[in-house]
């Protein structure tokens, strides 16, 4: 079921600003950034190893990374991200075992994969996705 940490979520106030410190001070290449609408967010892609850093900018005052950052002005690890081979399952053995789901269902996420997560006040403090690549999509 699950295979590895796929990503960690980074909420950022600023693409603009978090990027450089990633690419200069890291040395890490920012694959892609791109819109996903549905969660009102841009995000940079930079893979570490077999695990990617996803850099997450608030794009509308009311999205989740935004109210993040009000409780959290510096940003900082939103999510952790795993990789699994059947994220229904995945959510049906997380429900069975009395975690309170986010989404029952996965939906359109980055990186061309779906996605759903798990609250955090069932996951002690920490807001937990599962995701799966898009059947025919190419990720990251």
């Amino acid at each position: 079921m699950l295979k590895k940490i796929d990503h960690l979520g980074i909420a950022v106030k600023s693409l603009a600003e978090a990027v450089p410190y990633y690419e200069k001070a890291l040395g890490l290449k920012c694959e892609h950034i791109e819109e996903v609408p549905s969660q009102k967010v841009r995000t940079a892609f930079f893979a570490c190893g077999e695990v990617h850093l996803e850099l997450l900018e608030p794009t509308d005052p009311e999205s989740p990374i935004a109210k993040f950052l009000e409780k959290n002005p510096a940003g900082g690890i939103h999510h952790v991200a795993f990789g699994t081979d059947d994220i229904q399952a995945q959510l049906e053995q997380a429900s069975g075992a009395g975690v309170r789901l986010i989404h029952d269902k996965p939906f359109d996420g980055a990186g061309g994969k779906l996605v759903a997560f798990l609250h955090p006040k069932s996951t002690f403090g920490v807001l937990t996705e599962f995701c799966i690549p898009k059947p025919g999509t190419s990720t990251h």
